[in-house]
Parts: C-alpha cells; sequence; structure tokens
C-alpha cells in the first residue's frame, strides 16, 4: 500500500543517477545554488540574476556545452514552485533549450528536493551525475548527502524556513554560513573520493574548490611556486611575478579575516598531501559574481564570471586572461585549470589504495 501511495505522488521524471558520456567529445558546465526565490529583497538570486543569465544564454548554450545544474537551484524551503516559476520564466526559457538539445541534467539538493513531489515538473531530476571522460569516473552531486542533519531533518529545516524565517526577513541559514559546517561536508565528500579513487564535484557549501584546494591553501601554493621561480626570472618577469606575490599576499591576508583562524588550520587531508579528487563549483549567488566548473575530456577549470568594475580585485589585477561575451559587462577568468591525466596520476599515486606503510 505504501509502495504504491510513493508511486503514484512521486515524480515520475525522478531517477538517482544519470550517465553522461564525453569520451568522444562535449563540454560540461557544473553550476549550483541559484536559490530561486520569489523576486523580492531576500531573494538570494536578484544581485547575479541578469549575468547569470547572460552567461548561459550567449555563451553555453551557443558554444553546446552540456549543463548540470547541481542543486538548490530552487529555493524550496521558503517558496512555493509556482511563485519561483512566475517570478524566473526568463530563466526557465533559458533551461528549456538546453533540454531541447537534450543537454540539461539537474540533480536534486536541500534546498529543492521537494522538487521529487512536483509530478508536473517538466526536467529530469537526478541524485547524481556520472560523467565518463576516458581518464577518470567523476560523479557530481550537490553535496548534502554527506551531512547527517540535512539527510535526517531536512523536512524539519525546510517548514521552519518557510514559516518563521521567511516572515522575518531572514535569509537563507545553511552549511554555507559555518566553516564548520562547511569543512564536515567536504572533507565527507573527500573521503568519498578518496576510497572509491574518483572525483567528486559538489556544490552545497557555496565554497570553490579545485583539486581539494580552498583559495585559502591554493593561494599558499602559488605564492611558493612563484618564489621559486623568481632566481631564475629575468628581469621584467621578476618584476610581474612580486607584483603577482604582491597581490596574492593581500588576497591571503583578506582570507584570513573572514575565516576563523582555527578553521583555517583545517585540512581536508590531515598530515597527507592533498590528493586533488574533490571540486566543488561554488555558487551562482556570490556577492562579486558567480563560480562553476567547466570540465571536457582533457582539462577541468574554475571559472569566475563577474560584471565589469564589480569583480574580485585579485582578478581584474591582471594575473588572468580575461574573456568578454562581446560588447556586454559581462567578463570570465579562468581562476585554476589542470589535466584529467594529472589529476588521475595523483589519485592513482596518492590515494588510499597507495599508502605507506611503516617497514618492520
Amino acid at each position: 500500500m505504501a509502495t504504491t501511495f510513493f508511486k503514484d505522488i512521486i515524480n515520475p521524471h525522478f531517477d538517482q543517477k544519470a550517465l553522461l558520456d564525453i569520451r568522444g567529445g562535449g563540454k560540461v558546465l557544473v553550476i549550483s545554488d541559484f536559490h530561486m526565490g520569489n523576486g523580492g529583497r531576500n531573494d538570494d538570486l536578484n544581485r547575479n540574476a541578469l549575468l547569470l543569465t547572460k552567461i548561459l544564454e550567449d555563451y553555453y548554450l551557443p558554444n553546446d556545452y552540456f549543463v548540470i545544474l547541481n542543486g538548490d537551484i530552487e529555493e524550496l524551503q521558503r517558496f512555493s514552485l509556482s511563485v519561483v516559476q512566475n517570478q524566473w520564466k526568463k530563466l526557465y526559457d533559458v533551461f528549456d533549450r538546453f533540454a531541447e538539445k537534450d543537454r540539461l541534467f539537474k540533480n536534486i539538493g536541500n534546498h529543492d528536493e521537494g522538487l521529487i513531489f512536483e509530478r508536473k515538473y517538466p526536467y529530469k531530476l537526478y541524485n547524481v551525475v556520472q560523467i565518463e571522460t576516458g581518464t577518470l569516473p567523476i560523479y557530481v552531486y550537490h553535496g548534502h548527502q554527506s551531512s547527517k542533519m540535512y539527510d535526517k531533518f531536512n523536512n524539519l529545516i525546510s517548514l521552519s524556513i518557510r514559516y518563521f524565517l521567511k516572515p522575518f526577513g531572514i535569509k537563507n541559514i545553511s552549511s554555507a554560513r559555518s566553516p564548520h559546517k562547511r569543512f564536515y561536508v567536504e572533507k565527507q565528500a573527500y573521503q568519498f573520493s578518496m576510497e572509491h579513487n574518483c572525483v567528486s564535484i559538489i556544490g552545497h557549501t557555496h565554497r570553490p574548490l579545485f583539486e581539494s584546494l580552498g583559495r585559502f591553501e591554493y593561494i599558499k601554493f602559488e605564492i611558493e611556486r612563484l618564489c621559486r621561480d623568481y632566481p631564475s626570472a629575468g628581469g621584467t618577469e621578476q618584476e610581474r611575478i612580486a607584483k603577482e606575490v604582491a597581490t596574492l599576499r593581500y588576497e591571503l591576508g583578506k582570507l584570513k579575516r573572514s575565516e576563523r583562524r582555527d578553521i583555517l588550520r583545517q585540512s581536508l587531508y590531515g598530515d597527507e598531501l592533498p590528493v586533488p579528487c574533490l571540486f566543488n563549483s561554488g555558487s551562482a549567488i556570490g556577492k562579486k559574481g558567480i563560480n562553476a566548473i567547466e570540465l571536457d575530456k582533457r582539462n577541468i577549470s574554475l571559472v569566475y564570471w563577474y560584471n565589469e568594475g564589480e569583480g574580485k580585485q585579485f582578478v581584474s589585477r591582471g594575473a588572468y586572461d580575461i574573456f568578454k561575451i562581446g560588447h556586454s559587462s559581462a567578463r570570465r577568468a579562468v581562476l585554476n585549470e589542470d589535466q584529467l591525466e594529472y589529476v588521475e596520476a595523483k589519485i592513482r599515486l596518492l590515494g588510499s589504495g597507495n599508502k605507506i606503510t611503516e617497514r618492520e
């Protein structure tokens, strides 16, 4: 009886897993955490809505990207689906155009998992998308699956946000607001990837990660690399390196002030060498722009989109090649990029199956 009941109410388009095979070619965008609401002052997407629509419609669609919307696209813990759909018709029109080309994949997150009970929802829904690249398997999932709180109490959280916090104008409360909760979610996803010798791409925490490194950790590694390059560089190149190191040190100082020191000292990988098995696409609701992951069968990149004059200072100071869409104000910078063969080699050599044991 119960089984029949759930079959009657669960979205017929919902499935646990999708397979995206790009071994023969193809480009993929992974982007998450839109938190589309009612368009009011507490709608988290308002700040970046025009930029987001622009890059999807004028960059990713004409360049034939597959798009994985990796959870928390609709903010259903505070608003009904009909309200969200009515407010964001333009974005749904863009989603439709990807879906018409069979290039749209949509994972559920903790803030939009109610979609599995929306039988008329137009898009297929998944828990995870497995990407086959020919190099190593990549699993794309929202990330809330690793949080016991969301697994057990998400319905209660939804009720409290919709009926208590929303009337008082309080915005999203999630693991994205807590360094401790972010760290726990990321560590669980990292350990999963280590145990299965695969790559995980998550969202949920709103914190971009590339090769298991957050921005703070990456900057420290990058400063060390530049210092090693400095002695053998020529005069002009030394000047460039010195300016870049100064810029990175400034950014490092800002990050120190924005995070608690004990969290900064924590590491996803303990005292081991970092294994580049965890990536996080960040979110579409950053204060100064949008982060996302791009990949094809050979490379993976962390990209940052912003409006000219409104982006983060470390990007606009000349250390990155900037791409712009036509005559618009939209700008794109590749913050990090690497070959999947390198990622696979490090996972193979440093992963959990190759731990060093003491000799007897």
